[in-house]
């Protein structure tokens, strides 16, 4: 069930939140928690009802190591229940993600034969385990107090972060789930979530999906591909993955804001950035605010003289990478962004200040270039594309804008009124608006502060909705947030 598909806007969504709502009325509130978690459940088992006897197993594992470290006094037996909680939770993400990784790497490396489990990720487990871990972390801190199960559970289910995001904190979700005046329907929240919701939906069905068609086409012909083909596909999987990844978190936070919780933001206008430090400030916001809190400072951060900081740095970009996908593209899209950050750093000691426009293009153009090996099913393939994009051929630019992309089929199959997808001027155009959007304009969140209940925000918000409906069926792309790939 995904948040841009019928049977979720029309069916599970307004049951759930009218039972939610409806217990609270009657003072019912243990009951709405209990419908709440149950609620998000569902969802998660929707997908694949095998999934909630492994969430199921891990919800209660950290709940009672958490209760036991809580009621125990003993370090010693604290920092023990630590250490099982946080090699349970990796374990069980080591075996479900990276059984096959490195069983394919000993057979390629030793030469032996052993089978692979083709083990299927459960959706979500990337996210939950870090989830937990910061949990049974701060637990042992001494950070949180023993919890009710059920107030636990729709912690770490809530439906609208469950899958892929944001990676929230216990400090952040569960007084409010406590709060008494969160028990009331707001419409100043109802309207705000539809808003930030029907943001998020556009940028998921109307742009993500549609870019997706050239980026996907570009990867599975990338041996045939041109040089300019070779641009067109990475600018499209990098404004892909932008507009899919911003989409799915306004439409968590405006999901959450329904039922009155806040999330923390996870997305702020990250093209914009001028450094790599900067642009991990903006992407993927609480994953690095987990890598920073638990194991870079932890690791000493940058306490223990400038050799052991870069080595800090470096570690927790390959965790990332690593963390996003079991492969070798990951593994050097995080050390690209690690080797990266380092330089930034070393530049910083020179103090030489590049123009506002130069550091902004030269971040961006490294982004963009990394995300190749992010998207890239081999090394070879990025390899490929890669040397495509430093080739160019002269006499392409001629006759480029009066063809059809040649090798990007699927796009024939698409019209956007008398304009086919693989129209090179369609394309070039699309990308460009697009692009223009991202660095210039204002993002969602910054939209969202600025809304104001009123008669006429609404009415827009249900025009809104009507028009996204209709592109979905129309288009019918229903495809799956990027995300819940990793």
């Amino acid at each position: 069930m995904l948040f841009n598909s019928f049977i979720f806007i029309f069916l599970f969504l307004p049951i759930v939140f009218s039972g939610y709502f409806l217990l609270n009325r009657f003072k019912k509130y243990q009951l709405s928690i209990h419908w709440l978690a149950l609620g998000s459940l569902f969802f998660y088992g929707y997908f694949e009802p095998k999934y909630l006897i492994l969430i199921s197993i891990s919800i209660c594992t950290n709940y009672i190591l958490g209760s036991l470290m809580n009621r125990s006094e003993e370090r010693g037996k604290k920092r023990i229940l630590l250490a099982i909680g946080v090699l349970f939770n990796v374990s069980l993400l080591g075996y479900y993600k990276y059984a096959d990784f490195f069983v394919s790497n000993v057979n390629t490396v030793i030469g032996t034969n052993f089978n692979l489990l083709h083990l299927i990720l459960p959706l979500g487990l990337s996210f939950i385990t870090f989830q937990k871990i910061a949990y049974l972390v701060d637990t042992y801190r001494g950070e949180t107090k023993e919890y009710k199960f059920s107030t636990f559970v729709l912690f770490a289910t809530f439906f609208p972060q469950l899958i892929a995001g944001p990676i929230v904190h216990h400090k952040e979700v569960i007084p409010q789930f406590e709060e008494e005046k969160n028990k009331r329907i707001s419409l100043d929240n109802i309207s705000k979530g539809i808003f930030i919701f029907l943001i998020g939906l556009t940028k998921k069905v109307v742009i993500a999906d549609t870019v997706a068609i050239w980026a996907n086409d570009g990867f599975q012909n990338y041996l045939h591909l041109t040089f300019l083909e070779s641009w067109i596909t990475s600018f499209s999987y990098t404004i892909q993955l932008y507009f899919d990844f911003s989409g799915y978190c306004d439409m968590a936070i405006g999901l959450a804001l329904l039922f009155n919780i806040k999330l923390p933001t996870n997305f702020q206008s990250p093209y914009k950035s001028r450094n790599i430090q900067d642009f991990w400030k903006r992407w993927h916001m609480t994953l690095g605010r987990f890598l920073t809190q638990y194991i870079y400072i932890p690791f000493g951060g940058n306490r223990k003289g400038a050799a052991r900081t870069y080595f800090n740095v470096f570690i927790i970009f390959f965790i990332s990478g690593f963390w996003h996908g079991a492969g070798w593209t990951f593994i050097i899209w995080g050390t690209l962004h690690g080797l990266a950050s380092i330089v930034v750093r070393l530049w910083g000691k020179t103090k030489i200040h590049l123009p506002y426009w130069l550091s902004w293009f030269l971040t961006f153009q490294f982004v963009n270039l990394a995300w190749v090996y992010f998207r890239a099913a081999t090394v070879d393939q990025a390899n490929v594309m890669i040397t495509k994009m430093f080739k160019p051929h002269w006499a392409e630019f001629k006759e480029f804008l009066f063809h059809p992309v040649r090798h990007f089929p699927q796009a024939m199959t698409y019209k956007i009124g008398t304009f086919s997808l693989d129209n090179p001027k369609l394309i070039v155009l699309t990308l460009f608006i697009l692009l223009l959007f991202a660095f210039l304009t204002k993002n969602s969140i910054q939209r969202l502060e600025e809304f104001r209940y009123k008669w006429f925000n609404i009415v827009a918000c249900q025009v809104m909705l009507i028009l996204v409906l209709v592109t979905i069926f129309y288009m019918q792309k229903n495809s799956i947030f990027l995300y819940f790939n990793f």
